[in-house]
């Protein structure tokens, strides 16, 4: 196996990872312009650490995405890049605590004790702690130490996910746009994986699913301001019927999760293959 990111199993070239590996780094290229032309506000270093968080929980919603995708398209080539997009979740982790350390002047002691005081501080340091242990043990020489122990290990990527939501829904306070959007979508990739083998690429079911990232994602929202905010949270989830200024986060979800069904759909009508 070649170790270029770029090169599929066979040593070949290959379009869809080299794609992949551009999706994984252009935006450290975006946080950087915006850094160079100020574009980050008067707390550059701060804003570029948070920018940083919300990239590596895209990603790892991302990565819990390719199984769905690849089984509901049939396609059996995402799966290939599970691994990579993995490593590039945790990748962007590590630089989410980089820049933590450099925000608190490189001093040790003292984020060591703000992330044992802060609860969402350790939620997320155990998240990223749990991404290390996955992505130490995600190559084929560890697969095959682990044998069937394997898959049970990797199966914590779900609570580590819920544990990085959790910690996003916390330090982003009043603001909770993004961690409900990438809720809404974890209850998809989640409620999928409930579905009967036979429904997990029909497009009823998949729609079906869409609906539901939106009234859970809506329902997140609801929840979250009602129990740790004063601000009104019915009108909040009313909000989510006006369009007017834009789709809100839990339609966004519905709306992402709506392009599913959306593919197989075009998929079929193309003569493409069904999934098994």
């Amino acid at each position: 196996m070649s170790a270029a990111p770029w090169r599929d199993r066979a040593g070949r070239v290959s379009p869809l990872r080299i794609a992949t590996l551009l999706a994984l780094v252009l935006p450290a290229g975006w946080i950087l312009s915006l850094a160079l032309s100020d574009g980050l506000g008067p707390e550059p270093l701060n804003q570029a650490m948070h920018e940083t968080g919300r990239w590596a929980l895209r990603f790892l919603v991302i990565t819990l995405a390719v199984t769905p995708l690849g089984r509901a398209l049939a396609w059996p080539r995402l799966f290939t890049l599970r691994r990579m997009l993995g490593l590039g979740t945790l990748a962007w982790a590590v630089l989410h605590l980089s820049l933590y350390f450099a925000d608190q002047n490189w001093v040790i002691w003292r984020v060591a004790l703000e992330i044992v005081s802060r609860f969402y501080l350790t939620l997320g340091f155990v998240a990223l702690a749990g991404l290390a242990v996955l992505g130490w043990t995600s190559t084929d020489g560890w697969m095959k130490r682990l044998g069937r122990r394997w898959k049970k290990l990797h199966r914590l990527v779900f609570p580590i996910a819920l544990l990085a939501l959790l910690h996003a829904f916390i330090q982003s306070k009043a603001d909770t746009s993004q961690p409900v959007l990438m809720a809404g979508l974890f209850l998809w990739l989640v409620a999928w994986r409930f579905l009967p083998a036979r429904w997990q690429a029909h497009p009823a079911a998949l729609l079906g699913l869409a609906v539901l990232a939106v009234g859970g994602a809506a329902g997140l929202e609801y929840a979250w301001y009602a129990l740790t905010t004063n601000l009104p949270a019915a009108r909040i989830a009313a909000a989510n019927l006006d369009l007017s200024f834009g789709p809100r986060p839990a339609v966004q979800a519905g709306l992402v999760a709506l392009a599913l069904p959306l593919g197989v759909l075009l998929r079929r009508l193309a003569g493409g293959p069904r999934a098994a």
